[in-house]
């Protein structure tokens, strides 16, 4: 089962593809698409879309997972961060979609909900050997699609 993984920003969107085979996860790809802080918001949200839209056309994922939407102090940016998701959920409306809350996705990773970025980053490095140097948005993103893999097989176990 080809996954990808999802971290929307409107800023940069970090995506992550992994393989998962029973409980075997192979590395596949990672990027981030980002967009200019000074193009006006209808621009920045076309350039997330086509670019997605390619990341998905050349990797062939059957599934997709989107981190959740938190609230920020900033009731624009969360807008923004709203509508960049918005249009990252659009791009994969045709695949099976599943969403996580960033708590759950540490917690599957790393072991706790609290957990820091560069302790998401080292976890993810070592549970898929060879990914290459990541940045944050890469390294979330590929957790998203971790975490979603390891919870699929936690509730096929439990229907069984």
């Amino acid at each position: 089962m080809r996954i990808i993984g999802l971290d929307p920003s409107l800023s940069r969107t970090g995506w992550g593809l992994i393989e998962a085979e029973g409980n075997r996860l192979v590395h596949v790809a990672h990027g981030a698409i980002a967009t200019k802080a000074g193009e006006p918001l209808t621009a920045r949200l076309g350039v997330l879309h086509a670019a997605l839209c390619a990341v998905l056309a050349a990797h062939g994922p059957q599934e997709a997972a989107v981190e959740e939407v938190f609230v920020n102090k900033n009731p624009q940016s969360t807008l923004k961060l709203g509508q960049a998701r918005g249009v990252v959920l659009l791009a994969v409306a045709h695949l099976p979609v599943a969403e996580h809350a960033t708590r759950l996705v540490k917690k599957a990773i790393v072991g706790t909900g609290a957990a820091e970025k560069a302790q998401v980053m080292a976890m993810v490095q070592r549970l898929l050997p060879g990914c290459g140097p990541l940045g944050e948005d890469e390294a979330d993103a590929l957790a998203v699609a971790i975490a979603h893999a390891h919870l699929r097989t936690a509730a096929r176990i439990a229907a069984a």
